[in-house]
This record gives structure tokens, C-alpha cells and sequence, in this order.
């Protein structure tokens, strides 16, 4: 359905670091990307896939990046110890809680999910979906 998502970030490095924590205990792996023409980027894809990819960019206008007030970033999970993992992990490159890692049966049967602002304040979700786990 997605060929990309773009979130911005004021120092790639960091952000970097920040969701090489999180996505690599979620199965995805940073990827180089050929210059595109745009500003400095950092990639992550499933290995072996072309897309969907997820990248964090200095933004394009050279202005400060800004966070999307209701706009969040959901990853999917393979069980709930990457939930877990990934969190701690976010935690320690500097994110912060936006929600420990738990159940959320109102989000569906076996829904286990976390919350994280990365560095820069965006919103970013950890889901396994116990639901649809192997659809």
C-alpha cells in the first residue's frame, strides 16, 4: 500500500541512532540510498524488500523539522519481547514515553503496543497485533 514514509529530524545522526534501536529488534535494517537530489536521508526496509521503506530526513526547505500534532509512525512487531525490546531501546537513544509497552484488547484480541516520541518529538508506535499476527 505505502511506497515511503518521511519523518524529519534537526540532527540525522541522532535520529539515526534512535531508530536503528528501535527497528532493528523489529526485523528492518538500514538501508543506503542513493542520492535522490534531497537533503540527507536515513532508510529502513525489511531485507530483501525494495519497500515500504521508512525514512527520517533533514528537511527539504532547510527549515527546523516539526512534529504532525495527531500524526504517528506504527511499527509492526514480530511478538511481544521486540515490543519490548524495541521501547527499552528507544528509551535509551534518548526518546521518551508516550505509553509502556502493554495490552490494548480495545485495539483488537492480543493487540500488545508501546508509544515513543523519538528525539525530535515525533510520535512513533510499537504494535504486535496478536489479531492478524500471521495474515
Amino acid at each position: 500500500m505505502f511506497s515511503h514514509i518521511t519523518v524529519g529530524c534537526a540532527d540525522l545522526e541522532r535520529a539515526a541512532a534512535f531508530y536503528d534501536a528501535v527497528l532493528v529488534p523489529l526485523g528492518l535494517a538500514r538501508r543506503v540510498v542513493a542520492a535522490d537530489g534531497g537533503p540527507a536521508a536515513a532508510c529502513w526496509v525489511r531485507p530483501g524488500h525494495a519497500l515500504p521503506r521508512f525514512h527520517v530526513y533533514l528537511p527539504f526547505d532547510g527549515n527546523t523539522a516539526t512534529v504532525g500534532n495527531g500524526s504517528m509512525v506504527a511499527f509492526a512487531a514480530p511478538t511481544h519481547a521486540a515490543v519490548d525490546t524495541a521501547y527499552m531501546a528507544g528509551l535509551a537513544m534518548h526518546g521518551s514515553s508516550e505509553g509502556e509497552p502493554g495490552p490494548r484488547p480495545h485495539y483488537g484480541h492480543g493487540y500488545y503496543g508501546a508509544y515513543l516520541r523519538d528525539p525530535d518529538g515525533n510520535k512513533v508506535h510499537i504494535a504486535y497485533r496478536g489479531d492478524i499476527a500471521d495474515a
